[in-house]
């Protein structure tokens, strides 16, 4: 009898809710393909300075070597400048992926918050943040971070602070809307019922329970950083040169693109891939994490 209720009590023992999620993510190949290319992509460009001198490689220029094809001495070829163009992708993606992370970051705090705070009080608040949320959802989010980089000047920094604040109402709908379906469940009433704080409540009780739909949409506005970040660099608006981003590779090489094709087609490539590995991974958590789903 003992050995029975044992065994019932494993066959149906309760599996943490992140282990059910990778398990089903485990599942979709093409999503766990989006997974190791980006886990690849990271670690390429956290060592990127110990695979090649952003000095002497990146920055550095050697005429005597210019607009060389691919070769064994150089995989990727060379630039208009001799430098060598797999240095300058690889310290490009170190740049790509963290203006699109810290950008990804600061709108989801902001986002995150307004959203949060607009969806549990509600009313007059509610309405307000949400109609001046509708007239920044209006404009395009390209057209508007242009804007804003046209105003602050074209630099790294004002390129996040415009990225950050375009992506800020799509953040803010997305949490609110997530809110409004948790904020009327038992156990929130229960919690303001005992005392608790409305901070308490929002952050500790009704946020940890959105998180499904915000970690999709964050793996999914990462894509579309990176996209808008190498579209900016490409026309000026971004990373300034000599720095390797993406854009600016892809706007350096489009004078090359009839007789050196490569210039274009290698650092287009990498952006494809990129942006394909998070949208696929995005795709799976969005799948893994929907109830409706399993």
């Amino acid at each position: 009898m003992g050995n029975t209720s044992s065994d019932l009590s494993k066959k149906y023992k309760k599996v943490s809710p992140v282990r059910e999620v990778m398990s089903l993510l485990v599942r979709n190949k093409a999503a766990m393909a989006g997974l190791i290319f980006l886990i690849l992509l990271v670690g390429v460009s956290l060592s990127a300075d110990l695979l090649f001198d952003y000095e002497s490689q990146v920055v550095e220029q050697n005429i005597s070597e210019r607009l060389q094809w691919p070769s064994a001495e150089h995989l990727f070829g060379t630039d208009e400048y001799g430098r060598d163009l797999l240095a300058r992708v690889v310290h490009g993606s170190r740049l790509s992926l963290s203006v699109s992370f810290v950008s990804v970051l600061a709108s989801l705090i902001i986002g995150g918050i307004l959203g949060a705070v607009s969806g549990y009080y509600g009313g007059l608040l509610d309405e307000i943040i949400m109609r001046i949320t509708d007239i920044f959802l209006a404009i395009p989010m390209t057209l508007l971070a242009m804007v804003i980089v046209a105003a602050l000047g074209a630099s790294t920094t004002n390129l996040i602070i415009s990225l950050s604040l375009s992506a800020v109402p799509t953040f803010a709908r997305i949490v609110r809307s997530s809110v409004l379906t948790v904020r009327e469940v038992e156990y929130i009433e229960a919690a303001g019922a005992i005392g608790a704080k409305d901070g308490t409540i929002i952050f500790s009780h009704i946020l940890p329970n959105c998180i499904g739909p915000i970690i999709v949409q964050t793996t999914l506005r990462v894509a579309a950083m990176i996209s808008n970040t190498a579209g900016l660099s490409f026309l000026g608006l971004g990373v300034q040169a000599p720095a390797p981003e993406w854009g600016a590779l892809l706007s350096a090489g489009r004078n090359y693109i009839r007789d050196y094709s490569y210039l274009t087609f290698i650092p287009g490539l990498a952006i494809m891939l990129t942006i394909l590995a998070l949208n696929l991974l995005g795709d799976g958590l969005r799948d893994a994490l929907d109830p409706r789903l399993k």
